[in-house]
């Protein structure tokens, strides 16, 4: 049996409706119940941010491979900055992925980058507006997932704000994947 994946609109939850609240968090939570998956408009993640995001990416595994190892952090794991073609091996295999990637982290001070122990990001200086559109983008996605979780809370009769303490300032990342061909 083909099951379509359930969209609900972060909109309804952030609206000051109580039915328009209640019914994406019973959409939600009905969703993650019956089959793990949902679709998600409405969120944080605006199509211009998305796109803008895109073209930094493209432009920056465009870069020359000689510039791009400038922001290659050995002994980092690749946690930060770039990530070269055939460096990665997923567990249990011995062939790399065929792909390189770059990680933008948690935007904290340097006083909060030491007490929880984070690189900090990798600053791009050949395309200016690499960063502070990686910034952006991350800040949006995090704010989206704060929003879901509450509702998810709220859903599992718990403190809308129950998973806030597991997951402020936690160590996610973005991960921008490029496949050459």
């Amino acid at each position: 049996m083909t099951q379509i994946i359930p969209q609900v609109d972060l909109q309804q939850f952030l609206s000051q409706e109580s039915s328009s609240r209640n019914q994406f968090i019973s959409d939600l939570g009905a969703a993650f119940s019956d089959i793990g998956f949902v679709a998600l408009r409405g969120h944080y993640l605006t199509s211009e941010l998305g796109t803008a995001l895109y073209e930094q990416i493209r432009a920056f595994f465009e870069l020359p491979e000689s510039v791009k190892m400038k922001y290659h952090i050995a002994g980092l794991a690749g946690q930060r900055g770039y990530t070269p073609f055939g460096r990665e091996t997923a567990k249990g295999f011995t062939h790399a992925d065929l792909k390189e990637f770059w990680h933008f982290g948690q935007y904290l001070s340097t006083a909060e980058n030491k007490v929880f122990q984070y690189p900090s990001n990798v600053i791009v200086a050949e395309l200016p507006e690499f960063n502070s559109i990686g910034e952006k983008v991350y800040k949006a996605l995090e704010q989206t997932a704060l929003q879901v979780l509450k509702a998810i809370a709220i859903f599992l009769d718990l403190e809308p704000n129950y998973f806030q303490p597991f997951v402020e300032k936690g160590n996610s990342i973005l991960r921008p994947i490029h496949y050459p061909h």
